[in-house]
């Protein structure tokens, strides 16, 4: 089955009950049983939900994987990959990535003795640098958030040889339209559905697909004894999403594409941070692990100036100034005071995180409405 007709068909069977095309929203926290322990696979809504289960299926499908597991957010899902780890071991972990990925790392789980080592992952042999006998999990973000990195992620696990290591890669800004870990040998890949799977902006979840049985059943302990996990509701507004994940990405794509090259050749412009670029230092790894280059992009002002960064974001009337990304409406933010306002400024700067640094979310609006709103805003720099 190919992809887009996965997104339709994936994993997916009408209600047996009553031959709902959609799965039903099963709006219940508990099922009733004939005797005690005798159900019809639902006991207790934490634990498995019919609504849920369509979601999580769907999702294996996407990535080709064989189990799924949904959450209340992206970094809930984070949150039980690391609980997969105890005191003593150590990640290598992107040092481009998310902020609030950042913030859980060091804030919550370095506390109890798990050792982070936030590395630049775009040129792989530096993984061998940093391994050792404690190291048990790689997180590699590719493309990254906010500066677009690529990381080769064969690559990366052709570093670890045949050690212990599970790799896990966020594959939220290449949703598995672009790309798909799992085939590439990656163990776990997790998303926050949030963004491009949701794809609408009305729903907060994170999900995780992986191919391996045991390492599933561990992650569905953690999902049920910590219950951090997501409404039926919310998983039919995600279900909803991924019917048309792939015809929503080809136009982000589209977009993304005809904004990146317009903003290269502007004036004002100093660098444009996109994978489908050549100027992009790994361009040629995306082209050879991904299918497009995203609808995720960021660029500098000339001057490196805080104020016309803000001046910018201020006056773009059609990309909307908020948090999150994905949807189908165009979003800018300013990674520096937003989105990675938890990593400490020299940290940010370090991977390019500037205060001058503008990120947009590429939407599916006309393409050229997008690209007057952003001559307009520039022209007032």
């Amino acid at each position: 089955m190919k992809f887009n007709t996965k997104t339709i068909h994936g994993n997916q069977q009408h209600d047996p009950s009553t031959g709902a095309v959609m799965p039903p929203i099963y709006q219940t926290s508990t099922y009733a049983q004939s005797s005690p322990g005798q159900h019809k696979g639902y006991e207790y809504s934490r634990s498995g939900n019919p609504t849920r289960t369509a979601l999580e299926n769907a999702i294996a499908s996407l990535e080709g994987g064989e189990f799924g597991l949904a959450f209340a957010s992206g970094l809930a899902a984070i949150d039980a990959v690391v609980k997969l780890l105890k005191p003593g071991d150590e990640v290598i972990a992107t040092n481009d990535l998310y902020g609030g990925t950042y913030r859980l790392f060091t804030q919550v789980f370095e506390k109890y003795q798990i050792k982070f080592h936030f590395v630049n992952l775009s040129d792989a042999s530096i993984v061998k640098k940093y391994l050792n006998k404690n190291t048990k999990l790689i997180w590699i973000e590719t493309p990254t958030n906010p500066m677009l990195h690529i990381i080769d992620i064969k690559a990366v696990i052709d570093q670890i040889g045949n050690k212990d290591i599970l790799v896990a890669v966020d594959n939220t800004f290449a949703t598995p339209y672009l790309q798909q870990p799992l085939l590439m040998g990656a163990d776990i890949v997790m998303h926050s559905a949030t963004k491009y799977l949701g794809g609408h902006s009305d729903v907060v979840m994170g999900v995780l697909a992986v191919h391996d049985k045991d390492l599933a059943d561990k992650l569905y302990f953690i999902q049920n004894a910590s219950g951090a996990v997501c409404g039926p509701m919310d998983s039919f507004l995600v279900l909803r999403g991924i019917k048309t994940l792939h015809v929503r990405m080809q136009r982000h794509v589209e977009n993304a594409t005809q904004i990146a090259h317009y903003l290269e050749k502007h004036p004002k412009i100093d660098k444009v941070y996109w994978p489908g670029l050549a100027s992009h230092p790994n361009h040629d790894i995306a082209q050879k692990q991904m299918k497009g280059f995203g609808g995720m992009l960021s660029f500098q002002i000339k001057g490196n100036s805080k104020d016309d960064a803000v001046k910018v974001l201020e006056n773009l009337t059609i990309f909307t100034l908020a948090e999150s990304l994905g949807g189908v409406e165009s979003l800018c933010g300013h990674p520096a005071s937003m989105t990675h306002a938890s990593i400490p400024k020299v940290e940010r700067e370090k991977s390019g995180i500037t205060d001058s640094l503008i990120r947009l979310s590429v939407g599916i609006e006309d393409v050229t409405d997008l690209i007057k709103d952003l001559e307009t805003a520039i022209g007032l720099v």
